[in-house]
């Protein structure tokens, strides 16, 4: 028997009719598990772009809008996480610009959503792209989950 580790997702409710919470948390799932990682939960947001603003101001010191961003560890005031041993963090995603980067690479916005979520959630488990060769590691096991998903048309911008 599978254990799966809990996923929570959070949608604004602008943004509740167009996205599929079931699906996105069904993507954390199928990264957790590529990764071999079976312990431990998650909550994945879906949210405003103006809230990933003051996110990345706040915390990384860049006033500028990003598409997703990953907190590990204790959960912030506005998220409410599943209840586990481990708490892995969370991954915050901005919808309009989503739906922008969806629409400028061609492809549904739900394949735009999974693909942040798989980069998020790799980024809770430690991956990163600040230097080349990470940056290989990542996108490559990021490539291989889209590709599990049956998405492996769709790449990061």
């Amino acid at each position: 028997m599978s254990v799966r580790a809990p996923v929570q997702v959070q949608v604004e409710d602008t943004f509740v009719a167009s996205v599929s919470a079931d699906w996105l948390g069904s993507v954390a799932q199928a990264t957790l598990a590529a990764a071999g990682h079976r312990t431990g939960a998650l909550t994945v947001v879906v949210t405003h772009d103006e809230v990933l603003r003051a996110l990345n101001r706040d915390f990384l010191g860049i006033d500028a809008p990003t598409d997703v961003l990953s907190f590990g560890g204790e959960a912030p005031d506005f998220v409410s996480p599943p209840s586990a041993d481990v708490y892995l963090g969370d991954v915050v995603i901005a919808y309009p610009k989503a739906e922008a980067q969806a629409s400028a690479a061609g492809h549904p916005i739900e394949a735009e959503l999974a693909l942040l979520v798989v980069h998020g959630v790799l980024h809770l488990l430690g991956y990163d792209h600040m230097r080349p060769e990470d940056k290989v590691a990542m996108w490559g096991r990021q490539a291989e989950i889209l590709s599990q998903l049956g998405l492996a048309h769709v790449q990061p911008a």
